[in-house]
């Protein structure tokens, strides 16, 4: 089984090659769910079980993104729940966030132990955010009691003017200012820049508990950005490997980033394809307790350490 386990040269680390793609797999099913690439979750991974802390590590994870996410928007797509105006507005807001965050990343936060207290936080507030949402639908909201949207349900009547974009999606009617979510678009993308995540993965969670869309509409706008932005990630990163930015390994380890990208392509497929079955309490549920048992592990061990 030897010829099995692979040294990488880029990031240094060693692996069963078996691992990334099996793992990517598991936790890109589960978070695929909720409009979330599992990037978040496999970089602590990468950082804490194979010793990947280089700040190439958040390139490395883009990579993951780039290759994982388009079976899961096709799915999207194919079922007509993509927002197409929200979309948009998340690939404009969060573009320019994650350049600064790259920078950022690289200049300011190459110490693995800031790094973990900055994602521990930023981990610790979207689970804020999703319990919040949890506990205010289970006093009575009526889209709590919904258990999933009928198997043709799909985006409609999608409408978007410079004030206001509305669409409606079985049976709702759902408005947002386009003005409001570029803003957030852009905070949120300059800590997906520094975290490795595209940006889009952090923006599914406030859609939900913020502007109170449906996470059946929002997952396919959130995926989709983070492909667009985790393209423009990765390649900034490698732009600023090539100018010798920052004292530590910059460009991404492209390999690890493909084997991790190969399960994260099954298990978005796949995750895409049940979400319509699964209750969106369920969801969210399951995104909040992964966010704070994650969180607490980096800011805990950046006190003790």
């Amino acid at each position: 089984m030897d010829w099995l386990y692979f040294h990488f040269a880029v990031s240094g680390v060693d692996s069963f090659v078996l691992f990334p793609p099996l793992v990517a797999f598991v936790v890109s099913f589960f978070t695929s769910m909720g409009g979330v690439s599992g990037a978040f979750l496999l970089l602590p991974y990468q950082m804490s079980v194979m010793g990947y802390t280089a700040p190439s590590v958040s390139a490395t994870n883009q990579v993951y993104n780039i290759i994982g996410i388009p079976s899961g928007v096709y799915q999207y797509i194919r079922e007509k729940r993509m927002v197409w105006p929200l979309t948009w507005a998340v690939i404009i807001g969060t573009l320019p966030g994650v350049f600064i965050g790259a920078w950022m990343r690289v200049v300011y936060l190459p110490d693995p132990k800031q790094f973990k207290l900055f994602a521990g936080l930023v981990l610790l507030y979207m689970s804020g955010q999703l319990t919040r949402d949890i506990y205010k639908n289970a006093r009575g909201s009526a889209l709590s009691k919904v258990k999933g949207p009928e198997g043709s349900a799909c985006v409609t009547d999608a409408k978007f003017s410079m004030t206001c974009v509305e669409y409606k999606f079985a049976g709702h009617t759902y408005a947002f200012s386009p003005w409001s979510v570029l803003l957030l678009c852009f905070i949120v993308g300059a800590v997906g820049g520094i975290y490795g995540v595209g940006g889009g993965a952090i923006i599914s969670p406030f859609f939900v508990a913020i502007f109170n869309m449906p996470v059946y509409t929002v997952a396919g706008a959130a995926l989709m950005g983070t492909f667009i932005t985790s393209l423009a990630g990765a390649a900034f990163y490698q732009v600023l490997d090539i100018a010798g930015v920052g004292t530590s390994a910059v460009a991404p380890d492209w390999a690890l980033g493909a084997l991790f990208g190969i399960g994260g392509f099954a298990g978005m497929y796949l995750g895409a394809r049940c979400q319509k079955h699964v209750p969106a309490r369920w969801i969210k549920g399951l995104l909040a307790i992964i966010l704070v048992s994650t969180a607490s592990s980096y800011i805990i061990g950046f006190f003790i350490k």
